[in-house]
């Protein structure tokens, strides 16, 4: 019994109305002529509704209600549930014309997240993809993720696994269309990120429903996505409407270092850049935006005028010490230390790691 609820019975062929018809007029002894007088139906439209090519109107319905004694509303939901089988029966036949598409979808990895219910049907289990991206075909997908006019700013990832690439973004799309923001304010944005620096010293438990509360106040949705297979990216941002941007991010590296960056880079692009783009942080490509946003995300973490000093840390009391003068975490300070002097291994016990906590 479970199963079939999992997987209900769906027949390839549909019921018309009129084979309905012809057993009420057998069981009535009527003819076809005879139907055509008391109904006032042209025999010559009869003959469209009994080779499936004219509808069962309303108007019909009730002509046939007072000819047969069966009620017009049958002959409604009868003509309604044929035009519907009719209709799922060419999607069944368009999707099965589809289904390689599935296989640059990451469906396994969709299921574990909970994004898209298993089938083990392969044409249902494409209509639950397609319904994950919000399209009705795979010629929709394309359109929506290939066109330039909506992924205009692309990286290798989007070439080589657009599948992974797009159900990553798609994943971060959903979380923050489901997040209630006001209408955007850029001077209201601007501040939420010096309010959200003094963050970076907090534990995850507290500096992310915090960061979340303030940009929603800003109109930015902050999205929270794990790592996707094969999608070698920290973050992305993207306009959801004129009023609502949305910023992903992901732990990639694990390290406060680089989670903060991450925001921070996007912050800028939010801040700095064009409503129309979609914003790609894989660190591949050479675009004076992502320049620019690499720049605000490091001067706002740690201005350029403490370089010197910090180039020239020896010991972890000097990176303490800097840190606290700054209002920021130990870590982030390390992670400059090393960009700087190019010495990975130095000081990273000081800092901390993030982890996920749930599995999205």
């Amino acid at each position: 019994m479970e199963a079939l609820k999992k997987y209900p019975f769906e027949p390839d062929y549909a019921i018309p109305p009129w084979q309905t018809l012809l057993e009420v007029m057998e069981s009535l002894n009527m003819t076809q002529k005879e139907l055509a007088i008391r109904t006032g139906i042209t025999v010559q439209s009869l003959n469209r509704i009994f080779k499936g090519e004219q509808p069962v109107t309303y108007e019909t319905a009730n002509r046939l209600e007072l000819a047969t004694g069966v009620p017009a509303r049958l002959w409604n939901n009868l003509e309604a549930r044929y035009r519907e089988q009719l209709a799922k029966i060419e999607e069944q036949k368009r999707l099965e014309r589809e289904l390689d598409w599935l296989k640059s979808i990451p469906t396994r990895e969709l299921i574990e997240r909970g994004a898209i219910t298993p089938q083990q049907d392969k044409t249902r289990l494409l209509r639950e993809a397609l319904k994950f991206y919000g399209v009705s075909s795979v010629a929709a997908w394309h359109e929506v993720w290939e066109t330039p006019a909506v992924a205009a700013r692309r990286s290798p990832c989007f070439t080589s696994c657009p599948g992974s690439a797009s159900a990553w973004l798609r994943l971060g799309e959903i979380q923050a269309h489901a997040i209630e923001c006001r209408p955007y304010n850029h001077n209201t944005f601007k501040q939420t990120i010096q309010d959200i620096r003094k963050l970076t010293v907090q534990k995850p438990e507290v500096f992310v429903p915090e960061m979340r509360t303030l940009c929603a106040e800003a109109g930015v949705a902050l999205a929270l996505v794990r790592e996707m297979k094969k999608v070698p990216w920290s973050g992305a941002t993207r306009w959801l409407s004129s009023q609502k941007a949305m910023i992903l991010l992901n732990i990639r590296g694990k390290t406060e270092d680089l989670f903060w960056f991450a925001f921070f880079h996007e912050a800028g692009h939010v801040l700095n850049d064009g409503k129309k783009d979609l914003y790609i942080n894989d660190e591949t490509q050479d675009d004076p935006r992502e320049r620019k946003a690499n720049e605000f995300a490091a001067d706002t973490l740690i201005p350029r005028r403490w370089n010197d000093r910090i180039r020239l840390i020896t010991a972890k009391k000097e990176v303490r010490q800097i840190a606290s003068e700054l209002g920021i975490a130990q870590g982030i300070v390390v992670g400059r230390f090393q960009h700087l002097t190019e010495k990975w291994n130095f000081f990273n016990d000081l800092k901390h790691k993030f982890q996920w906590t749930e599995n999205k």
